[in-house]
């Protein structure tokens, strides 16, 4: 009851003051207010939970003053005051989204009582919104965690499926490399080019290797291996990785970083991931002639990442959204909705943070921190399933 918000609207001064104080006595602490207008300015700076207010009152009346109240401010309850002759416009409150109504002069309890009661009503209601909000979030990652599953069943079978061929390739390009390094073959012409092109062959394979390695992330847990690297050099792996997109579309790749800014002690493979996922984003993002500003900072403890474009921006409504799983604004067949997710998990995986800044017609600043020696958690987004599932049997046991 002292948490209760009260405001009392009465035009008799005398009557609204009596009844403040002895409310005061009670331990609640009132706002005041003379006219139906009055009221409605303090609502709108000051939330309350429930208005005494009284039927007849000069200029704005306290029907009028209901209708605003209901119409502005829907959760706040409302009880009515009316005299003995004027019991009919309490009912035509009600009817109008009053609470209740007392006629006056009235009893302090009965008064108490109702104030109870219209608490009481909103302390259901929040419940009821908390258990609506509480059900539509479990259906949602419900949704999402049996579309992760079957995503791991897939990945599963996709990377038995690749990695049986790029054996092959692998032994079949080491048989070739084995060969080429015979005497016999010493003056053999054009050898170094043919070295050169199996080398890129063995570096494709292990990347391919990397690739369902990382697919195979979502159906188990796979072990990250730490090392120093510097995120200057990732970053020109990166750019090279995309590049050839970037030159299509005309836009321009530019670093801002300084040579002694970027060592940390992380994951190299899942690192560069992050950065093909963002930089991929933001050329995807990007239109012809447009702009892309890679900037590292050390920040101490911490370095600074940040991949800024002049691209079409995001929506306002979708800045929340572009982390989830499988959340994607582009055409069917054009993304899975995965980059995103993968590199917040990544991120917050090795103890950092992403952050999105981003308007509509001037572009998107993602805004990576690291750590520069990183502690390796836990997979969050699996620990959160995991919790969600325990809280979901903990909730069904409760209500059957």
């Amino acid at each position: 009851m002292d948490n209760i918000s009260l405001l009392l609207v009465d035009d008799e001064d005398d009557f609204r003051r009596t009844i403040a104080k002895r409310l005061k006595k009670r331990g609640f602490s009132p706002e005041e207010a003379g006219t139906g207008e009055e009221c409605l300015a303090i609502l709108e700076k000051t939330p309350v939970d429930i208005v005494i207010l009284d039927v007849k009152m000069p200029g704005m009346n306290g029907i009028e003053t209901l209708h605003h109240i209901k119409e502005r401010y829907p959760k706040t309850e409302v009880i009515m005051l009316t005299g003995h002759a004027t019991t009919r416009d309490g009912v035509d409150g009600i009817k109008k989204g009053a609470f209740d109504y007392l006629s006056k002069p009235i009893e302090l309890e009965h008064l108490l009582g109702k104030i109870r009661q219209a608490h009481e009503k909103i302390r259901r209601e929040e419940e009821k919104l908390r258990e609506a909000e509480f059900r539509a979030r479990m259906e949602q990652q419900m949704t999402t965690t049996e579309r992760l599953a079957s995503l791991g069943t897939l990945a599963a079978g996709v990377a038995h499926e690749i990695n049986n061929p790029l054996a092959i390739i692998k032994e079949s390009a080491g048989f070739m490399k084995l060969i080429l390094g015979k005497e016999e073959f010493a003056d053999m012409p054009r050898r170094k080019d043919f070295e050169l092109a199996l080398g890129k062959i063995e570096k494709g394979i292990d990347r391919a290797r990397r690739i369902t390695l990382q697919l195979l992330g979502f159906a188990r847990k796979d072990d990250s291996v730490l090392a120093e690297v510097d995120l200057l050099e990732l970053v020109d792996e990166a750019i090279q990785l995309v590049n050839r997109e970037a030159v299509n579309k005309n836009i321009e790749i530019v670093r801002e970083m300084a040579r002694d800014s970027g060592a940390i002690w992380s994951d190299p493979y899942r690192l560069r991931q992050v950065l093909i996922n963002l930089i991929t984003n933001s050329i995807h993002a990007t239109g012809s002639g447009g702009k892309i500003t890679i900037m590292i900072e050390d920040m101490g403890e911490e370095v600074a990442l940040t991949v800024k474009d002049t691209g079409q921006g995001i929506p306002k409504e979708n800045l929340k959204r572009i982390f989830e799983p499988f959340f994607s604004t582009k055409s069917p067949g054009k993304g899975t909705g995965l980059g995103l997710f993968v590199t917040r998990n990544i991120i917050e995986k090795f103890g950092g943070s992403i952050n999105v800044e981003s308007r509509i017609g001037q572009g998107t600043s993602f805004s990576v921190k690291l750590p520069k020696y990183c502690e390796i958690k836990e997979s969050l987004a699996r620990d959160e399933r995991v919790d969600f599932l325990d809280k979901l049997k903990k909730h069904n046991g409760s209500t059957h």
